[in-house]
């Protein structure tokens, strides 16, 4: 085929259909009703000589072609609309725009007072939500413009551009006082992880990877409490014998206020935070600014 056959909202339709996997939400995304993006498909397969998408449990599914077409196909989309963004300015202490970030309720305590602060000095008429989103649409929300940035451990999300912000590490919190303190000062190491298995645990289901945590050192039976909300449960442990997996950088801000930290050497307790945005709007004005002005914010407070 030549490419004057083509209409490019063939290619976004076809590249909406190869990431959301669904002919239904691949219209809802391009603005187009089903039965138009079916007809849409179909010119497209004629024009191709392939079938591209084929019919599954729930779905669609690729076909060798589309899985060979997908990445050329994004790319260049990604180029157009940044190019086309890139001649747009803006102002931020002028801007009134909206910027969503997917975040955990622990990011939000992380990141958001410092955020915000900033923001109220350089850019007063911006305004912020978070849009927390399961962790397999999150790639696919950046890319359609529902979040702007993503900020977490993620590492499931692929196709992306990203930045580390911080090293970070799951401790164990538990309130001062607490008696298991004179057994954690007399063991260390392996030691110290079997020890664990004598205390009770809170978990929340907003921060997966430490009830994935519990699971692999086998305690998922000592978990007396799984919350939905994070956060809430600090305050649980400061009045129970309860014992909390948590992150290092949030549990320090905890530290004072009567609680202890222990360190235990247990598996997969190292991870990375970092700051997901998409391709397609990388070299977007205001993306690039608030992009910059974040990094600056939190990569380098993770040097400090």
């Amino acid at each position: 085929m030549h490419i004057n056959e083509l209409d490019l909202n063939l290619l976004r339709l076809f590249d909406a259909t190869y990431r959301l996997g669904s002919v239904s939400r691949a219209a809802e995304a391009v603005g187009l009703t089903q039965p138009a993006a079916s007809h849409g498909l179909g010119r497209l397969r004629l024009l191709l000589g392939d079938a591209l998408f084929e019919r599954r449990a729930g779905g669609v599914k690729p076909t060798a072609r589309a899985d060979r077409l997908a990445g050329a196909v994004r790319q260049a989309l990604g180029t157009l609309e940044a190019a086309l963004n890139e001649s747009a300015a803006f102002d931020p202490r002028q801007s009134t725009r909206t910027f969503r970030l997917h975040m955990s309720d622990m990011g939000e305590s992380r990141f958001l007072p410092e955020l915000i602060t900033t923001l109220r000095e350089r850019a007063p008429g911006v305004r912020v939500q978070t849009l927390p989103l399961p962790r397999d649409q999150i790639g696919a929300a950046l890319d359609e413009g529902r979040i702007d940035f993503a900020f977490g451990f993620l590492p499931m999300v692929k196709d992306t551009q990203r930045v580390q912000l911080l090293q970070d590490r799951y401790i164990v919190m538990l309130r001062a006082g607490h008696p298991f303190l004179a057994v954690a000062r007399r063991k260390k190491g392996p030691a110290l992880v079997d020890a664990l298995r004598t205390l009770e645990f809170v978990a929340g289901r907003t921060h997966a990877d430490t009830l994935r945590i519990l699971q692999g050192l086998k305690l998922e039976d000592r978990i007396r409490l799984t919350a939905e909300h994070f956060m809430a449960l600090p305050a649980i442990v400061a009045v129970t014998d309860l014992a909390l997996v948590m992150p290092r950088n949030i549990a320090r801000g905890f530290a004072a206020n009567g609680y202890a930290l222990m360190e235990p050497p247990f598996p997969l307790r190292d991870f990375t935070v970092s700051l997901h945005w998409s391709r397609r709007f990388e070299a977007d004005p205001a993306n690039r600014w608030l992009r910059e002005l974040m990094v600056g914010l939190f990569a380098q407070a993770a040097q400090a």
